[in-house]
């Protein structure tokens, strides 16, 4: 139908057609003004500093270097402590670490799944928290065997637990078959006589049986440690090869120190492999310096106007701190009468002494002192007369 009036109609379009438009470029204008601000508020907070976010707790949540040995009826664990453990609050927080054994027939299958070990292991005990706090390098953990019956393969693995009792996954495996026929530990005997100036002696009871009461005693020799306040305990032991009687003499110690000795048994075990005892008891020695150096030897005084000049050569030992040296001019006179030349300890083998007068006579003689205030004998008595 077509309107009454064109007029209107003229009207109605042409405000459709100028209003509309106009709208919609306020709408626009609008719009883009608000993702301007948007924009620039986004800008402003992604340069806006924020405090560093705190590290994330990394534990090491197993180990791959379990390794052990057999000792008498032990089996001493080791393994590397973890290097960092988180606070005491983080649910990352090494708690425990279970230890787990598995007994096997020496000829079972090698390969094992940890479901299967999970499965048939027993927890035979764990490292507390408090010893994994205090470890230095590495962590240990010692099992006692019954050595009895038939010959064994054992099959162990470390479990670490954290603060919410969650378990992570096994160690490597650490395959050992122990043997039963080991010698007891020796016993070592005081002598009363272990120190003399150069030379610890330690002397030791053989063992009578083995750990399992057998005899025979499977001994193949022995193997000596020593441990200081200072040094520590020695892992390996002070000698180069199996003793085979039962003393031992240390020669490398320092005056001053205590020490402290055990001497382990060593047998043949499985497949050949070398197996010590326990540690036998323990003495303990504190070396002591009182063993003077000997006499100086070969003196020789040579003069000339106004001086005379004495020579000797040095002692032969290796701790000498230095010489006195003493002059009279009486031979007769008792030494310890004698005038001290020098204030200090000569550390050179030769002395000039310019204090005398032309046509007398003057006698010398030395003593040496080592690095513990040891004197020796006098040496012997030499003489010049100033031209």
């Amino acid at each position: 139908m077509k309107p009454s009036n064109p007029r209107v109609a003229q009207f109605r379009f042409v405000f459709c057609f100028r209003v509309a438009p106009r709208s919609f470029v306020k709408a626009s204008r609008l719009l883009a003004t608000a993702m301007l601000l948007t924009a620039v508020l986004l800008s402003i907070n992604c340069g806006k500093r924020r405090p560093p976010l705190p590290p994330v707790e990394r534990v090491q949540q197993r180990t791959e270097l379990l390794s052990g040995v057999q000792r008498g009826n032990q089996v001493i664990l080791s393994w590397p402590a973890p290097r960092r453990n988180a606070s005491d609050t983080s649910v990352q927080s090494i708690r425990r670490i279970d230890v787990y054994r598995l007994a096997e027939k020496p000829r079972a299958p090698l390969a094992l799944t940890a479901e299967d070990f999970a499965t048939r292991s027993t927890l035979v005990g764990s490292v507390t928290y408090d010893e994994i706090k205090k470890a230095t390098e590495f962590l240990t953990y010692t099992d006692t065997l019954e050595l009895a019956g038939e010959p064994t393969r054992l099959r162990y693995a470390v479990r670490y637990v954290n603060a919410a009792g969650q378990r992570a996954g096994f160690s490597n495996f650490l395959l050992l078959e122990p043997a039963a026929r080991i010698a007891l530990p020796p016993t070592i005997v005081a002598t009363g006589k272990e120190v003399s100036e150069d030379t610890v002696t330690i002397s030791w009871q053989p063992p009578t049986a083995n750990i399992d009461g057998s005899t025979p005693v499977n001994l193949l020799g022995y193997n000596v440690y020593r441990m200081s306040d200072t040094e520590g305990e020695l892992v390996q032991p002070l000698n180069d090869s199996l003793v085979s009687g039962t003393q031992y003499q240390d020669r490398n110690f320092k005056s001053g120190e205590t020490y402290h000795y055990v001497v382990r048994s060593v047998s043949l075990g499985t497949e050949g492999a070398q197996v010590e005892s326990l540690n036998s008891n323990s003495i303990s020695v504190s070396p002591r310096d009182i063993f003077p150096p000997s006499a100086p030897a070969s003196i020789t005084v040579a003069a000339a106007p106004g001086r005379l000049s004495i020579f000797f050569p040095a002692n032969p030992e290796a701790d000498i701190a230095g010489y006195n040296i003493y002059r009279s001019t009486d031979p007769d006179l008792p030494k310890n009468k004698w005038d001290k030349l020098n204030a200090d300890l000569l550390t050179r083998t030769t002395f000039q002494d310019e204090k005398v007068e032309s046509g007398r006579r003057y006698y010398y003689y030395l003593t040496a002192v080592d690095q513990a205030g040891n004197i020796s004998p006098a040496s012997e008595v030499d003489s010049e007369t100033v031209p």
